[in-house]
């Protein structure tokens, strides 16, 4: 049998009683917790590590963070060309192989152009090992049952930040960064790599299987069927691709602003940290029960009404942010700010896949990807540059408020999710 053309064997097969897309999400789940809690959520640790060890001065270590994002999203399109062929599992090696060595090197970071080549090489690992390869996977292994699947497997992002933050927090305070780093970069290296290896296949088809587990999708001729959905080229020139990118910009640096500044808000309101520390954790617990429930929510309803509401409700919560006071009144705003917070994250890839199909998915998702996480690094300094002008966080919370409608508005103008795959099979039906 010709090793090139035959399918790896099946860990389950299409009549199992467990269908191994779920497998799948497990890994998936375990990936971005590892990788996101060790490199997303250490970022304000780093920064402030950097400060107090390496000597850098607030205002570089902040600047050199930006590098991360700005690098992340130009990385994510070469990731998205690798992920359309060859096997995600070797990407997703190299990204936590890249991000591992980055972060064991943290410790002996003490001149201003290692600052940045630490940044910019964390960047290309997490576009790597994080949400592209990921989200393209799962989309892959599901059609029906894709936004649960995706609500499931983003998660992780979100738990990484409770699980590793403490850990990473922890380890640097008592045994310095040097000597933390090296811990830390060897568990995201064990974290990862064996689940993806072991368990990661780059899709149904690659060992037997089809989406949801159903029968095999084939041609007359008894091949089977190529992906759905459009080319690149058709899916980045559609007005859908274009609006619906730019909502994303305004709705995520809008987040990453906001979650950049929680802290400082909540402990500057209440004069108490440790209230700051329970808003902020506040935040994440409702961000993964918020995603949870969407996943559950959106086998009902349409995915666009669905995106409408979680940009009223991230609105409210930057209204609320921007004049309540009092510790539950707080409480209360970062709850429902997180609610939006972990919806916001898995709706983009799982209206890329609606939108567009499989066929490019990868590419198409990088390419939006790469705009929105460009346009997260300038969030944080955002407002920050507005609470300095006005004096406060009121008009720079409203400031988002503003942000959040004119995400609602792209999306609006953007048309209906599916026009171009539509157009593209009409002329089969008639």
């Amino acid at each position: 049998m010709d090793a090139g053309t035959a399918p790896e064997t099946p860990p389950a097969s299409p009549r199992g009683r467990f269908f191994y897309g779920w497998y799948v999400v497990a890994a998936v789940f375990v990936i971005h917790t590892v990788s996101c809690g060790l490199i997303f959520y250490n970022l304000s640790i780093f920064l402030k590590a950097f400060v107090a060890e390496g000597g850098f001065t607030v205002s570089a270590a902040s600047n050199a963070t930006a590098l991360f994002f700005v690098s992340s999203g130009i990385a994510g399109l070469a990731v998205g060309w690798l992920l359309d062929r060859y096997d995600p599992r070797w990407v997703v090696t190299f990204g936590a192989l890249l991000s591992g060595a980055v972060l064991a090197s943290a410790g002996h970071v003490t001149a201003m152009w290692q600052l940045y080549a630490f940044y910019i090489l964390f960047g290309i690992g997490n576009a790597a090992v994080a949400v592209i390869p990921g989200m393209t996977i799962v989309a892959r292994w599901f059609t029906r049952q894709r936004s649960k699947a995706i609500a499931y497997a983003s998660t992780g992002l979100s738990l990484g930040g409770i699980v590793f933050t403490p850990l990473s927090a922890g380890l640097i305070e008592r045994y310095g960064l040097m000597d933390a780093a090296y811990w830390l970069g060897l568990v995201l290296v064990i974290g990862v790599i064996p689940v993806a290896l072991i368990v990661l296949r780059a899709s149904p088809e690659a060992i037997g299987l089809s989406p949801d587990g159903d029968p095999p999708r084939r041609s007359a001729d008894g091949s089977l069927l190529p992906p759905d959905g459009v080319t690149f080229e058709e899916a980045v020139r559609s007005r859908f691709f274009i609006l619906c990118t730019a909502a994303f910009v305004f709705s995520m640096m809008a987040q990453v602003g906001s979650l950049a500044h929680q802290f400082r808000l909540v402990s500057t309101r209440t004069g108490d940290d440790q209230m700051a520390a329970l808003a902020v954790a506040i935040m994440a617990a409702a961000s993964i029960a918020g995603r949870l429930v969407g996943g559950v929510v959106l086998s009902h309803v349409a995915s666009k009404t669905y995106l409408y509401a979680i940009y009223m409700l991230q609105a409210l919560s930057f209204v609320l942010f921007a004049f309540v006071q009092g510790p539950i009144a707080l409480f209360v705003a970062s709850a429902v700010f997180g609610s939006t917070v972990g919806n916001m994250q898995m709706m983009q890839p799982l209206i890329v896949a609606e939108a567009f199909g499989l066929k490019a998915y990868a590419r198409i998702l990088s390419v939006s990807q790469m705009i929105t996480t460009c346009a997260n690094a300038a969030g944080p300094a955002l407002l920050g540059f507005l609470y300095v002008t006005a004096g406060g966080y009121e008009i720079a919370f409203l400031a988002l408020t503003i942000s959040s409608a004119l995400g609602f508005a792209s999306l609006y103008a953007a048309g209906p999710v599916r026009a171009l795959i539509d157009a593209k099979e009409r002329p089969g039906k008639d």
